[in-house]
């Protein structure tokens, strides 16, 4: 049996670059010198049961590197919670000179 995706949310872009937030917690600044441009990211979102569940990036190894801002969590994630699927990879990994939010920028592609 062949699942049908949900109706992408109107008005967002299919495609898109981003930064990625809170990648300065929990010792996940770590991750960010494991990154090249051009790596593959695993794209998740969050619980179901949180009342904002986010969308969150990992390593294809499965290490947690921070999540989308919340502008793009509110449409996504509840795309993706009822079975939208999104692919990302990583554009740019910048230093610890650069502000934390602006360290990862990714580009998101939703499978649509």
């Amino acid at each position: 049996m062949q699942r049908t995706r949900p109706p992408f949310p109107a008005d967002h872009p299919a495609c898109f670059r981003t930064t990625v937030h809170g990648t300065v917690f929990c010792e996940r600044a770590r991750q960010l010198e494991k990154l090249h441009p051009g790596d593959e990211l695993l794209i998740l979102p969050g619980p179901p049961l949180d009342d904002e569940p986010g969308v969150w990036i990992h390593s294809t190894d499965g290490d947690l590197i921070g999540h989308l801002p919340p502008e793009i969590e509110s449409w996504l994630a509840p795309w993706m919670l009822r079975g939208g699927h999104a692919r990302a990879r990583t554009l740019k990994v910048c230093d610890d000179r650069t502000p934390s939010w602006r360290r990862l920028i990714i580009e998101v592609d939703c499978v649509v």
